[in-house]
């Protein structure tokens, strides 16, 4: 549902509706898509190299979803007396093994173009595979400033070193951290993994307008869909390492005291409110009922995350 949300903004920016088609306001859009996707035909030209023709949108998605492994996305809890850690794997050298994994990434793309026999695929695939690896290098410079202050290559470890407050109310989040202001190095990092996903402005390698489609030009059906797939798994990826390496992963922005607790409350509360004024004012006739519902269920949501123990998470 990540496309559906960058769809309907898109739309939004450029005063269109977007997906509204597939179920209230398109949400069912991408389980159409991935429907279409499985029934379409799957072609497999005949001047391809077959083997790395299928390897390509294997290894794309294996190296895109293995890379989410080591990320951490909570503190230790305890359920039914088992205390637990919110992650699938911690181990030492985390972003050594999340950085190690995440660049093969760069093998799927250029086995694609390559392996299609297809010079605008292969000139796509060199565009996309040369982004990749040349913004490799101000990624990795970004990295070092934070991994210096706190000394350890552990995710968790790095997110724990960021918990309390600098004065009693400034995070002690890395993009706070001085001597040197490292808000610098996460803009650098911001940067560089735009440019590793091949997101806007630095989507040439699928400029379509000249290269076709880029490095997938002869994929379709699932395969085609795996290249997607493997693209939207980095955006999420790169955004979680963002936050865990610069923005204090989980810690709060200010304490508890200053009800810090209450932020999921807000923002659902908030976002019902907006739901409920675009009911009254529809833009079509639907959104009469389907608003306010979707107004109901995030005031639930607001109301379930005031329960001690939820909000105690």
């Amino acid at each position: 549902y990540l496309q559906w949300v960058e769809r309907k903004v898109i739309a939004h920016i450029q005063l269109r509706l977007g997906p509204s088609r597939v179920g209230p306001h398109g949400l069912l859009q991408p389980l159409a898509d991935v429907v279409k996707l499985l029934t379409k035909e799957d072609l497999s030209p005949p001047h391809v190299n077959k083997l790395l023709y299928l390897l390509a949108p294997f290894l794309a998605i294996s190296f895109a979803l293995v890379s989410i492994s080591v990320i951490p996305f909570g503190p230790e809890i305890e359920i039914f007396g088992i205390r637990t850690h919110l992650q699938l794997t911690d181990v030492n050298i985390g972003i050594l093994l999340l950085l190690a994994v995440s660049s093969m990434g760069v093998y799927g793309i250029a086995l694609a173009g390559w392996s299609s026999n297809n010079k605008y695929a292969l000139l796509g695939a060199l565009r996309a595979s040369a982004q990749m690896i040349s913004y490799e290098l101000p990624m990795a410079v970004a990295i070092v400033s934070p991994l210096l202050l706190f000394g350890t290559l552990s995710l968790r470890e790095i997110v724990e070193v960021q918990q309390g407050f600098l004065f009693g109310i400034v995070p002690r989040w890395a993009v706070f951290q001085l001597p040197a202001p490292q808000a610098v190095a996460f803009v650098v990092f911001l940067i560089a993994i735009f440019a590793e996903t091949n997101r806007i402005p630095f989507d040439l390698p699928e400029a379509e307008n000249e290269l076709v489609a880029g490095f997938h030009t002869e994929y379709s059906s699932l395969k085609f869909a795996s290249f997607f797939m493997a693209e939207y798994a980095n955006m999420i990826t790169g955004c979680c390492f963002a936050t865990v390496l610069f923005l204090g992963g989980w810690q709060p922005l200010f304490p508890s005291e200053l009800g810090s607790d209450y932020i999921p409350t807000l923002i659902f509360g908030l976002a019902g409110a907006m739901a409920l004024y675009h009911g009254l004012n529809p833009a079509r006739r639907r959104d009469r009922l389907t608003l306010p519902v979707a107004a109901a269920v995030f005031w639930i949501g607001a109301v379930v995350f005031l329960v001690p123990p939820v909000r105690s998470i």
